[in-house]
Order: C-alpha cells, then sequence, then structure tokens
C-alpha cells in the first residue's frame, strides 16, 4: 500500500508541474497532526497527577498510603507519620496493666497479712477470756518458813478439813485416823491447806498437826526386809493402808521404818509419806 501511494504521488508531480507540488507536501506533513492522539506524551507529564490523586485517594486506603509511603517525597512521609497510630500505641495503657496485675497479688498477700495479724491479735484478745492457771505454790511456807510442800501428820483420830482458811467454811471431810501421813502444800495465818494420799485438798487449824513422820503403805501388798536389798530376807508382809514410823531415809531408795514391833526397810516409793529425794536422818 505504501508503494503504491508513492507511484500515484510521481505520477501527480509530473503531470502538475512545480506549481502544484508544494499543496501535497504539507497534506504529508500533516500526517503528524494525527499523532497527537499519543496524548500520553502530553500526559505524561501529568504523571505527577497519579501521584496527587494517590493522596486524595489515601484516606480511605491507608493500607494503600503506607506502601506508597517509601516512593513519595519527605513531605509525604512527613504526612504519613502523624497518620500512623504506632505513637498511639505505646500510649496505650496495656503496660501498665500487667503493673497493675503484678500490684494486684501482692495487696491480696497485704490483706492475708493483715487478715493474719487480725486473727493473731484477736487469738491474743480472747485468751485473757480463759481462766488464769492457778499460781504456782510458793516453795517456802509465807508463815513458817519452812520448805513447801512437807509432811506432817494428823494429831488425832478426828481433824476437820474445811473449805477454806477459818472456821466460817464449812466443813468438807473428817479425818478419823491419828498419825495419817499428810502433805502441807500452803499457809495462811494459823491455817494449813494439806494433801492426802488420794489427792484430796483442803484446809485444816495448824494445832491438828504434828511434826512427827509416817509413812502409810501404797497399793499392793509389800515387804518389809531386813536389809535394804531387793534379796533380803522378808521381816514383814504389808498390807495397803499400813502406817509405819520412820526411823531414817538416807540417800538413796531405801526408808527403814517400824510397823509395830517389826522394823525393816522398804522402798521409798512403795510409801505415801516420804519425797523422793527427801533425806531424814
Amino acid at each position: 500500500m505504501l508503494s503504491f501511494t508513492l507511484a500515484g504521488g510521481a505520477a501527480a508531480q509530473s503531470s502538475l508541474g512545480g506549481a502544484a507540488l508544494p499543496p501535497p507536501v504539507p497534506a504529508q506533513r500533516a500526517a503528524p497532526p494525527p499523532t497527537p492522539p499519543a496524548a500520553p506524551r502530553a500526559a505524561t507529564p501529568p504523571a505527577t497527577a497519579p501521584a496527587t490523586t494517590p493522596r486524595a485517594a489515601a484516606p480511605p486506603r491507608p493500607g494503600t498510603a503506607r506502601q506508597a509511603a517509601p516512593a513519595d517525597t519527605p513531605a509525604s512521609r512527613r504526612r504519613d507519620r502523624p497518620a500512623t497510630p504506632p505513637r498511639q500505641a505505646p500510649a496505650a495503657a496495656r503496660p501498665p496493666r500487667p503493673e497493675a496485675e503484678v500490684k494486684r497479688p501482692r495487696t491480696a498477700a497485704a490483706a492475708a497479712a493483715a487478715a493474719a495479724a487480725t486473727a493473731a491479735a484477736a487469738a491474743q484478745a480472747a485468751a485473757p477470756a480463759a481462766p488464769p492457771p492457778e499460781p504456782t505454790p510458793p516453795q517456802i511456807g509465807s508463815v513458817t518458813g519452812l520448805q513447801l510442800p512437807r509432811f506432817v501428820t494428823l494429831r488425832s483420830d478426828e481433824v476437820n478439813m474445811r473449805a477454806g482458811p477459818g472456821t466460817r467454811f464449812r466443813i468438807e471431810w473428817t479425818y478419823q485416823r491419828r498419825d495419817l501421813p499428810v502433805e502441807i502444800v500452803r499457809e495462811y495465818d494459823l491455817w494449813r491447806r494439806i494433801r492426802d494420799h488420794e489427792g484430796t485438798e483442803g484446809w485444816v487449824h495448824s494445832s491438828t498437826l504434828a511434826g512427827r513422820r509416817t509413812a502409810m503403805i501404797r497399793d499392793g501388798e509389800r515387804r518389809l526386809r531386813r536389809r535394804p536389798e531387793d534379796g533380803a530376807a522378808t521381816v514383814a508382809r504389808l498390807e495397803p493402808g499400813v502406817i509405819g514410823r520412820i526411823r531414817a531415809c538416807p540417800p538413796g531408795p531405801w526408808c527403814e521404818i517400824r510397823v509395830a514391833d517389826h522394823t525393816g526397810f522398804i522402798r521409798r516409793d512403795e510409801v505415801w509419806g516420804v519425797l523422793p529425794d527427801e533425806v531424814l536422818p
């Protein structure tokens, strides 16, 4: 097709002559005007316009704006920086929350400790409500200055034991056995608090007591021996409740006593009326 048009042009030149040649030339040069459709060249300068259009489209599409940010100018980066929420993230209270959560166990532990302290204080406050223990008996008599406790005997066959140190107190028991060994545990004026072999305690007048020493056989039959030895010959067999006068209790487990017409040795832990470590001449 191109070759054909060129031949036609040559024929025209030969027929029309030199004067008719100029008009066709502009027609061929006018062909470039169709090139304007290649407006992309003119549109290329507006290529910056697409860059401006993303600026308007940046708000609806934050993701695309973040991706285009590296290719944009520093001004666009400055615009993106305030739009980015990462700066608000540090302002979030999430980091302090773990601290608050850590503090909660501490406050719980403190509350538990306070509760325990309160319970202990309440227990201490409640403790005095219990009846106070009886005072420890003195080791020395407040009236005689003699050792307490100590053993004595009943002076007569009728001794009244009262509830308190005075005749105004009721009589709780009457002893009817002379020389019965009893233990003085307290003194008050002319009265003595005594304890018998059964553990009964009460107050008697000091005039009803004597200082002579006797011993009473405890439960079970015991043997009075000729010498202070377990294998020594038997002098007498003593029933529970038999009373004998103590003649001597040297250091050791044996005491010498006299029962009626019989004298011999017996272990001190087998009688009531002498202390475990007491020494009698």
